[in-house]
């Protein structure tokens, strides 16, 4: 099957500290790769790295066959990431269709528009001249996805989209992606509870020390094991 993106040896520095040592992967056209590990091995820096955040220094990274030259944000979105980022950076000056919009800024084009958006999630049209910081957890968590599908991305990149929201909110936020996921959206999820990480993804990869020390098909890895995995 198509590789949608892959990683190659990865290394990746914040100025000269070696955060990813090595890092390879890979998620599948239509998959849902779930990258876990303990805290501070280099997971969010791998995304960072696709976006000019953290230095690429060596190896390669692809989307659609297509390698990251300039590590640079615009190139990584223009090819097809659209990164729902940890903290979910919703620009509090801006109302939530003005922040809808911003998804826009790849020039990509597809079926997701604004009028998509708001039949998935029917609460960010009621309120999109609010602004956006006029919101729950849950609910800029809902913006900030719709503003990723905005670009009408290749591949959602999720990082800790669970993080600080109620357990009642976590599953309303897993049912809506898993209803991306049924329509074959592909996705990296970064992610630390394992119970959604078990419903979301088909693949998992545990990162160590900036580098996959594990991989395989979560159909085939019980909850325990894999929290054995990470624990390692």
């Amino acid at each position: 099957m198509t590789a949608v993106l892959r990683f190659d040896a990865v290394r990746a520095y914040y100025d000269d500290a070696l955060i990813v040592d090595g890092l390879s992967f890979e998620v599948e056209e239509g998959g849902c790769l779930a990258l876990v590990g303990a805290n501070g091995v280099g997971k969010t820096t791998s995304l960072n790295a696709m976006f000019g955040i953290a230095q690429l220094k060596s190896g390669t990274i692809e989307i659609d066959g297509k390698a990251l030259r300039h590590k640079q944000a615009h190139e990584a979105a223009r090819l097809g990431a659209a990164l729902v980022p940890q903290g979910r950076w919703i620009i509090s000056s801006l109302t939530i269709e003005e922040n809808l919009i911003l998804g826009r800024a790849s020039g990509r084009t597809g079926e997701w528009t604004l009028e998509k958006v708001y039949e998935l999630f029917p609460m960010l049209h009621e309120r999109r001249t609010s602004p956006g910081d006029a919101l729950s957890g849950g609910q800029q968590q809902m913006l900030a996805i719709g503003r990723a599908l905005m670009a009408n991305p290749r591949i959602l990149l999720l990082d800790e989209p669970s993080e600080g929201l109620a357990p009642v909110v976590i599953d309303q936020l897993g049912d809506m992606l898993a209803a991306l996921r049924a329509q074959g959206t592909s996705m990296l999820l970064i992610e630390q509870r394992l119970d959604l990480v078990h419903r979301l993804a088909d693949h998992y990869a545990v990162m160590a020390k900036g580098a996959v020390t594990s991989q395989g098909r979560l159909a085939d890895t019980t909850p325990t094991d894999l929290r054995s995995l990470v624990a390692i």
